[in-house]
């Protein structure tokens, strides 16, 4: 199939002999793209539109809380990297190399979201940049290869000024152009002290530009240690007096996760109180953020890709389930609970990233369903296994 060809979408009334998080297999009923039933599992021959399930584990769809799907390289003859390793050299040599590789486009956007679909993805909020010298181009192509889905999968633009914001002249009209679209829910940030060398500067701008416009604030921040709680700490200030309760996420923040616990403790009630939320990618080095701490003070906390193979790195495979085991792993997480805590934190806890408050396999609920042969969720988290079928908004997506 052609990248940018409409994707084959099948309308789906029951999801027959499906085991939910592990449970006796049941039948689940869907019109209208929501989960209109569920009952125990009847011998009734599979109907017109009915899909068997086989007995295969159901869990809710997977939300990619933070990816990119602007920038990939998917698709294209292997890149080598060539750049410096550092975030500014890094965006030095995205820069320099974006326009040859044809990023962003439609084309390279619709094989990004297949790789999500096909890894059971079935929610999506991505980062997409917007800078003088890719206008809204970016946005426009990843609008476009959305479009394709008719929305059955849910996909939420982040306008991201990945090469700075006050250090550029014309990104903030940019950003208040981007904000006045309806695919875009938030407004980006990146490290306001290390890249902007401004940090009451940018956060100032862009939370009075999130109050402004009505949309969110999802800023990049990896700015670690002491640094890096002091623009937390800016940002949530700015978050109470704006009024953007709710509105705004960290990503990254590593800087949480490099402070002593007392001081840890301190500046994740100071989130709480703003309404603050986080995600995270789970980067190999590195202390994870705690996920136990973070629950216990209450900040939502979100499961993403970041970028796949692109021009920072040619990791990636767009299995957000994948980067839970990582963390789960990385986190020395084993017992039961915990590891279907971190399955959570991927499917149904990732609600609040998309905007949804259920998102779960219940009555009521948008019918996103990513079926797997496995035990339970433990032992999906652990194999990773295939995703055998991804339904999303009732549509079969992606039969494996």
């Amino acid at each position: 199939m052609p990248p940018t060809a409409a994707p084959a979408m099948l309308d789906v009334t029951c999801l027959r002999r499906v085991r939910p998080w592990g449970a006796d297999p049941v039948d689940i009923d869907i019109a209208d793209g929501v989960i209109t039933g569920i009952r125990p599992a009847g011998t009734a021959p599979i109907g017109v539109r009915e899909l068997d399930g086989r007995g295969l584990l159901a869990l809710p769809g997977i939300v990619n809380a933070h990816a990119h799907v602007d920038k990939s390289w998917w698709g294209l003859p292997w890149q080598s990297y060539g750049g410096e390793g550092s975030t500014e050299g890094r965006i030095r040599h995205e820069r320099a190399q974006r326009d040859a590789l044809g990023i962003p486009s439609l084309e390279r956007s619709a094989l990004v979201l297949r790789e999500l679909v096909r890894h059971g993805t079935t929610a999506i909020r991505t980062h997409v940049d917007v800078d003088p010298g890719v206008g809204l181009r970016g946005i426009e192509a990843v609008e476009e290869a959305a479009a394709a889905y008719r929305g059955a999968l849910d996909v939420q633009l982040v306008a991201f000024p990945q090469d700075g914001v006050l250090r550029r002249p014309g990104v903030l009209e940019l950003l208040r152009e981007a904000a006045g679209r309806d695919s875009v829910r938030a407004i980006g940030g990146l490290d306001p002290a290390s890249i902007d060398r401004d940090p009451v500067g940018q956060i100032d701008a862009l939370t009075a530009l999130a109050a402004e416009t009505g949309v969110g604030l999802d800023i990049h921040l990896h700015d670690p240690a002491e640094l890096g709680a002091f623009q937390i700490e800016l940002l949530a200030e700015r978050t109470a007096r704006l009024g953007l309760h709710g509105r705004v996420n960290v990503a990254h923040g590593f800087a949480v996760a490099q402070l002593d616990p007392a001081r840890r403790r301190d500046l994740l009630a100071v989130m709480a109180d703003a309404g603050m939320t986080m995600t995270t990618v789970a980067p190999l080095r590195g202390a994870q953020l705690p996920l136990a701490e973070l629950d216990a003070a209450e900040i939502p906390l979100g499961l993403g890709t970041d970028g796949i193979r692109d021009l920072w790195s040619p990791y990636g495979t767009g299995d957000t389930l994948g980067i839970a085991w990582q963390y789960a792993r990385a986190g020395g997480l084993v017992r039961d609970d915990e590891l279907q805590r971190v399955v959570r934190l991927a499917t149904s806890a990732g609600a609040w990233a998309v905007g949804r408050e259920v998102h779960d396999l219940v009555e009521g609920a948008r019918a996103d369903i990513v079926l797997m042969d496995a035990e339970n969720p433990m032992d999906a988290l652990v194999r990773l296994p295939e995703r055998a079928l991804v339904i999303a908004g009732g549509k079969a997506l992606h039969v494996a």
